[in-house]
């Protein structure tokens, strides 16, 4: 620590809580110094408290004048710190930096690890355990700790497994400074206390010639308070602290804990060596006791609150005005607290004058509350950014990544294509030729790779393939440096970079601040990557590079709304708002739970002289105690989120309590207007419930024309024979569909269609044999991929010698054999003829004469009562056709029996199973059943409608969603009215 001039007095200010704290330095600066701001230095805590206290000084200079001198000390938030000491003045390497320290960091806990379980753990999975021992690093070196006091540690005294993370952190204090020695560089918190012990040693050897003020920090970094000590003893120098409570009693201003707010300010005055008592008030305060008093009395020390029984036999007038500034405000749900927030917010709008702001450490509320604004056009952003793997450019390249570690499947790869910020040059064609590639590639998932993708559009037009045969060439370059097992994470980040180049308009893709933050994240990637780093494993490249963009947040250069804001408790640090709201003040958000500490156990961290987690609950409530104090204050929480309730703020309560006890719980409620205003908000009104639709087109534009199949589905679904053939709606596959018994089903009846036309009457020996081969050739037709073939196959081949062995056995009475056999019938209609069409599986034309009709099924065939309740009548509706020779190669032939062929291969090969009812029974009642549906629908009044009786009421129709099923069935199907 730097030598402080014998006997000189420190000068040590405070600016009580409830006075704005930038305004009030601003004035306390002009009424000492006067006009001459520009021979004043100021130094502030970071650099975005420098940028917001300039526009305040301005404003209360009240005129053109020239500014004192803002510069950043740094402080335990900040990232970077700003120094105007020369560069030689540090005896030390440049820092680290902090990319390629988590490479190097992932790489020493991989190798640790693989040394120890043989290789389990990823290189992703390494790096998000470096970024947390990076900040374990950092802390131990802030705080002036060693990890050779690890050394000390008695292994009885630890558990198994931290006396293993001992071991390794032991491995680390021996081997990162080596590796460190390697690289020419020194930790960045090394770095940092060092140049912040530069400076405090300049400026005692070299007073500046004007006054130097530290305004705002709470010296949290010891050598941070190394610094204060040294300004606070300049001749001219003196340090402003934020919110020091001078009337706190000695007794709880000795028992402070460290979740007290005041902790850190008493850590900092004992390392000063500035009793309390020294501290003056800065001038041009104007603070208000009633307020400060009530606070202090909620966060009073916990041995202490016996304090609180004089307080409710007393009687104190000034703490009943104290609470007249704070409002709470409890919601159901997160849903209805952004909603009250946003109201807050709309209706401060209405003034004309003001600021007002929402501080929250909950990002999802921030995030409710922008989009509840947004109702009433009010654009807000949010302080804390959005992660650069959500804006375009971040999520640009992390799809590229993402679509190439997937073998570019069709999700991944559309994503891609359909990104705004794709283009090959022409954005326009790139749209259009997207769109066809998602029609051809919907359904089942072709081979892997951009080859298989290819080879999916054999049958695509001849421009959709030559355009994708561009993209390849753009793509297979990365496609080719993801092949291997392991990669170098430069030459992939290389490849990755080139294609989303090629992919996108260069200008675009680096253009604004999300581009310039993505090209930092490249060039920062690439720098920490090009020298001496192992490889990683392939499919962790992609994980990384989303999980480094996830980490960084891109905030708007400017802010949206002009008094509006929502900050988080770091940026609104030393500002003050006409309103402040404090949102998501519940346990676990506000304050934060102490992270799970991965490397140092509660006895280690003793151990080794470092603060325990408990110290970020004191620098929370110091923000709390701070922002409470604004002019006007309300306190918002959910009473539950995602159906679980929450708990209340360990300040909230304290607060609820105190008032309870002094009887004036009730001035915390909200204006009765506030709770009416937000029920009729989210009241929808009066709804009337939706009818099931049941449209009547007219006579004309009803099908004349229907596929036996789809006689069920209008029994079934009358709506959905409506979209099919009145509105001509086809339901698209979906992407990535799996291969299932739709797909099975129709490779099962190609192959047993060309194996009984192949053979219509004898089987020769070698059948069983040939109906495998014929599967292979429909199998290769299809494009079934490899992965469902290698399970299929075996299958079908069990399957096909079960069906050759039973066929066999059925041919000695039939004469001939017609397979996929076509065939329609007229029904006459009140409004004309009605075509009833089909294809029949198989159709046996028995040597006792009629025929038997076959209908082949992969899944489980429609029972015998289904059947004859012609609910499911396509065999019978098939055998009406026979009857009357509808299926003109056969010629007029009465229907003998119905057949269900169901062919398994798992369990079960296969079974015939024959509907137990007299055939051509069941074929007049069927035929007469569809003439009675005929003349019903040729009503005009008769309406389609939907769901009328479902197979299943949890099965979902392909035409559903058009119907709105949900807005008007809870059970799935049309019920009774």
């Amino acid at each position: 620590m730097p030598q402080q001039p014998k006997g000189r007095r420190a000068n040590v200010f405070t600016i009580p809580a409830s006075a704005p704290f930038s305004a009030t330095l601003a004035r306390g600066v002009l009424q000492r110094f006067g006009r001459h701001l520009a021979d004043v230095t100021i130094y502030l805590p970071t650099r975005r408290v420098a940028r917001g206290i300039a526009e305040v000084f301005a404003r209360e200079a009240g005129g053109a004048t020239l500014l004192p001198d803002f510069r950043p000390l740094g402080d335990i938030d900040e990232d970077e710190l700003l120094l105007t000491t020369a560069e030689e003045e540090l005896d030390l390497p440049p820092a680290i930096a902090p990319l390629r320290r988590r490479l190097l960091l992932a790489t020493l806990i991989r190798r640790w690890k693989h040394a120890r379980d043989g290789g389990t753990m990823t290189f992703g999975q390494a790096a998000g355990l470096a970024r947390s021992l990076a900040a374990v690093m950092d802390e131990v070196e802030q705080q002036g700790a060693s990890l050779a006091g690890l050394e000390d540690i008695a292994p009885a005294a630890l558990a198994s497994h931290w006396a293993e993370v001992k071991d390794f952190l032991k491995l680390i204090d021996s081997e990162w400074p080596k590796l460190l020695r390697v690289e020419g560089r020194v930790n960045p918190e090394t770095h940092r206390n060092a140049a912040l012990r530069a400076l405090a040693r300049h400026l005692l050897e070299s007073p500046p010639p004007g006054p130097v003020i530290a305004a705002g920090s709470t010296g949290s970094i010891p050598a941070t308070a190394e610094l204060l000590d040294s300004i606070a003893r300049l001749p001219q120098g003196a340090i402003v602290l934020p919110g020091l409570d001078c009337e706190l009693d000695a007794e709880s201003w000795e028992r402070l804990d460290p979740g007290h707010p005041q902790f850190t300010l008493k850590q900092l005055l004992d390392r000063i060596s500035v009793p309390r008592a020294a501290v003056q008030d800065w001038a041009g305060a104007d603070p208000r006791p009633e307020c400060e008093l009530l606070l202090r009395e909620v966060l009073r020390p916990a041995p202490t609150t016996d304090a609180w029984r004089a307080l409710a036999e007393r009687e104190d007038p000034v703490l009943e005005k104290g609470v007249q500034h704070l409002t709470l405000l409890p919601a159901a749900n997160p849903a209805e607290e952004a909603a009250a927030i946003a109201l807050l917010l709309r209706e401060f709008v209405e003034q004309p004058t003001g600021t007002a702001a929402l501080v929250t450490r909950d990002r999802a509320l921030a995030r409710r509350v922008t989009a509840e604004l947004s109702r009433w056009n009010i654009a807000i952003d949010d302080s804390a950014g959005r992660p650069l793997s959500l804006t375009p450019a971040g999520s640009f390249l992390c799809l590229i990544a993402e679509a190439a570690d997937s073998g570019f499947a069709p999700v991944p790869l559309l994503a891609l294509l359909k990104h705004p910020l794709a283009s090959m040059g022409d954005a326009a064609l790139l749209r259009r030729h997207a769109r066809a590639l998602d029609g051809h590639l919907r359904g089942p998932r072709p081979d892997g790779g951009l080859a298989g993708i290819a080879n999916a559009l054999r049958q695509a037009p001849r421009d959709l393939q030559s355009w994708f045969t561009k993209v390849i060439a753009i793509l297979a370059p990365l496609e080719a440096a993801l092949m291997d097992p392991e990669v170098a994470i430069g030459a992939t980040l290389a490849a990755h970079v080139a294609a989303a180049e090629q992919l996108a308009d260069v200008e675009k893709l680096w253009r604004g601040t999300d581009g310039e933050a993505a090209n930092l994240l490249v060039s920062d990637l690439a720098d920490a990557a090009t020298r001496d780093l192992p490889a990683i494993e392939s499919g962790s490249y992609a994980p990384l590079f989303r999980t480094l963009a996830d980490e960084i947040a891109v905030r708007p250069a400017f802010g949206r709304h002009p008094r509006l804001a929502i900050l988080g408790p770091l940026e609104a640090r030393l500002q003050t708002f006409d309103l402040t709201i404090l949102g998501g003040l519940n346990e676990g958000s506000w304050p934060a739970s102490p992270a799970d500490d991965p490397w140092f156990s509660r006895p280690m961290r003793t151990a080794l002289g470092l603060e325990q987690p408990e110290r970020a609950i004191g620098l929370s409530a110091h923000d709390f105690a701070t922002l409470a104090a604004g002019p006007r204050v309300v306190l918002t929480r959910s009473l539950k989120s995602e159906g679980t309730p929450t708990v209340a703020s360990r300040w909230i309560q304290r607060l609820v309590q105190l008032t309870r006890g002094l009887g004036l719980e009730d001035r915390l409620a909200p204006p009765g207007a506030w709770q009416q205003w937000r029920e009729t908000l989210s009241h929808p009104g009066e709804q009337t419930p939706e009818k099931p639709p049941a449209p009547c087109p007219p006579v004309s534009e009803r099908p004349r024309r229907m596929p036996v199949t789809d006689i069920e589905k209008w029994i079934r679904d009358p709506y959905a024979i409506y979209a099919k053939h009145v509105l001509a709606l086809k339901p698209l596959d979906p992407l990535d569909q799996e291969i299932g018994p739709l797909e099975r089903g129709s490779a099962m009846h190609k192959a047993l269609e060309r194996f009984a036309q192949k053979y219509p009457r004898e089987l020769p020996a070698e059948a069983a044999r040939d109906l495998i081969q014929i599967a292979d050739e429909v199998f290769e037709e299809l494009g079934t991929p490899k992965s469902v073939l290698s399970l299929w196959r075996p299958r079908f081949a069990r399957a096909a010698e079960w069906f050759v062995r039973e066929d066999r056995k059925r041919r000695a009475a039939i004469t001939e054999i017609f397979a996929e056999i076509k065939g329609e019938t007229p029904f006459q209609g009140p409004a004309g003829p009605f075509v009833l069409h089909g294809r029949a599986d198989r159709i046996d034309r028995l040597r006792a004469g009629g025929a038997v009709i076959l209908d082949y099924k992969t899944g489980a065939p429609p029972s015998d009562k289904q059947v004859k309740a012609h609910l499911s009548p396509q065999l019978p509706l098939e055998g009406a056709m026979l009857a009357v020779g509808g299926f003109k190669e056969i010629g007029a032939c009465g229907p003998a029996e119905f057949v269900y062929v169901r062919i398994g291969g798992a369990g079960e090969p296969g079974n015939f199973r024959a509907i137990k009812a007299d055939a051509g029974t069941l074929a007049q009642e069927a035929a007469a059943r569809l003439t009675e549906r005929i003349a019903l629908f040729d009503d005009p009044t008769m309406g389609y409608a939907s769901r009328v009786a479902p197979f299943r009421a949890d099965m979902a129709g392909d035409y559903d969603h058009l119907a709105r099923v949900r807005e008007w069935s809870v059970s799935g199907w049309r019920e009774e009215e």
